[in-house]
């Protein structure tokens, strides 16, 4: 026989690593796989914040809420490298939502989970300094609150790292094409000719969780997965500070404005049904128009198009609860559990959010616990994450004072890309000539080889729009000297 898996794991987004995280760090045996890269669908186009949802109190998701403010604590301790406070600005909008609905939504907002690190909101003139400044002079009150900005591709290779680290299987570029109940064990087949056998299945597909019961387990299932697709913008940077902007829309919706790569302020998100197969996806003209039209709403200089360097989109797999409007649909998460008495259970996850991943796995794990080996208990809630245990500003320091050479851009970026495990690219190196190649921003042969050698990174893409986000930076012709080094 094969070797037996104690758990399969189909898809390498968020949450099919975190659960593998999990599940290693308990003792089980861990295959995961995924048919592209990681983080290659929905979890690298998120708008890249560990929130709570403030938008979400307007639905009376309570529970969500609590769950990801909770959550948003975890992670700032768990790894201070890609996960850092930032400072959000609401500017109030006469005829919008009215002021004690917005103090009493902050309020719940400060007080739904214990808040450790985070500073509180507070209503605020606009009038004459830096966090009006961008706007038109009509908003001259606003508030303030605290989330968290998130590396959302990183957060995603680190808890496969610590996955793998723990003893889990992580294979890229291994599509599933179907599996099958045999003597009490899953059996599945790649599109490879590879097989695994394994005697629980996770289908953490994301978008395509409903054709993978469909097409490659032929289940049926009463949960139903709604698409959504969201939108972005990266523009050249708008407006001079750390802070970022939540603007309310006549349509309900609301967009963010956040700084973004030191040079640029990203712009995001919109709300699109997609009624298409799951796959690659672009922003629509109409999507465009949309967020143009709403960020000009606030700012004194209009946005123009010649603004815009780069536009992303992504599906998100929301859970079909029924809403009519694909605004209000819920971010919560479900399960569907197909456990027939002879064992091979299979887990479906529909929905989840990147905040809230940590939480999904440990409630994945329970819901297997009748039909797996009974090991370690759930502990992940007070781990690090890989590279995470550090003081960030204290680490940053030494990293300066002790490797001069790399100038204080690169040492920021590599110290909030890899946190303690930017020595196993710099290894005894006393200078850039001796992390090889620079192709450009900072890019060396050292980190390149560290990225494919310890991250899974096979492409150029991998390492230009996930490993890190050096694609707005480089140039065509430094970006194919990548290609061409890694073809080599």
């Amino acid at each position: 026989m094969d070797q037996l898996y104690d758990l399969l794991i189909v898809g390498g987004g968020v949450n099919g690593c975190a659960i593998a995280r999990d599940a290693a760090g308990r003792g089980l045996s861990v295959r995961l796989i995924e048919q592209n890269d990681l983080a290659s669908g929905t979890s690298s186009a998120s708008t890249k914040l560990i929130h709570g949802g403030l938008r979400y109190l307007e639905l009376y998701e309570f529970r969500l809420v609590h769950e990801a403010l909770a959550e948003r604590e975890r992670m700032l301790a768990a790894a201070p490298h890609i996960v850092w406070p930032l400072k959000f600005v609401l500017p109030h909008e006469k005829g919008g939502r009215p002021i004690w609905m917005l103090r009493l939504g902050l309020f719940l907002y400060d007080h739904l989970a214990r808040r450790q690190r985070l500073e509180g909101s507070q209503m605020v003139s606009l009038f004459g300094n830096a966090l009006g400044a961008p706007l038109r002079p009509v908003f001259g009150v606003g508030f303030t609150y605290a989330d968290c900005w998130v590396d959302d591709a990183r957060l995603v290779v680190l808890n496969a790292v610590d996955a793998r680290d723990r003893g889990a299987e992580i294979e890229v570029g291994a599509k599933l094409v179907r599996a099958e109940r045999r003597e009490g064990y899953w059996r599945a087949f790649l599109a490879d000719g590879g097989e695994i056998v394994a005697r629980a299945l996770i289908n953490a597909a994301g978008p395509w969780v409903s054709s993978i019961i469909d097409q490659a387990l032929h289940l049926t299932t009463k949960k139903h997965l709604r698409l959504v697709k969201g939108s972005h913008l990266v523009v050249r940077r708008l407006y001079e500070g750390e802070h970022a902007y939540i603007l309310q829309n006549p349509d309900g919706r609301i967009v963010f404005a956040i700084p973004y790569e030191s040079d640029f302020t990203l712009i995001g998100t919109t709300d699109v049904p997609f009624e298409e197969a799951p796959g690659k996806v672009e922003i629509y003209e109409a999507e465009t128009e949309y967020l143009l039209d709403s960020i000009n709403r606030f700012l004194a200089r209009p946005l123009k198009r010649d603004a815009i360097v780069w536009s992303y989109a992504g599906l998100r797999p929301l859970y079909d609860d029924g809403a009519v409007a694909a605004a209000v649909v819920t971010r919560d998460y479900a399960f569907d559990l197909d456990a027939p008495e002879a064992g091979a259970p299979v887990l479906s996850i529909f929905g989840g959010k990147i905040t809230t991943a940590r939480r999904l796995a440990e409630h994945a794990l329970d819901a297997l616990r009748g039909f797996l080996p009974q090991k370690g208990r759930a502990w992940t809630a007070d781990a690090k994450l890989p590279g995470g245990n550090i003081d960030f500003e204290s680490f940053l320091a030494h990293l300066r004072r002790t490797r001069p050479y790399l100038g204080d851009a690169l040492s920021l970026r590599l110290a909030r890309a890899y946190g303690t495990r930017v020595d196993l690219i710099l290894g005894s190196a006393l200078s850039m000539a001796e992390l090889g190649h620079d192709f450009g921003s900072g890019l060396t042969e050292a980190e390149v080889r560290y990225l494919m050698a310890h991250e899974w990174a096979r492409t150029s893409q991998d390492i230009l729009w996930r490993r890190t986000k050096l694609g707005l930076h480089m140039s065509a012709d430094q970006q194919a000297a990548l290609r061409a080094f890694i073809g080599a």
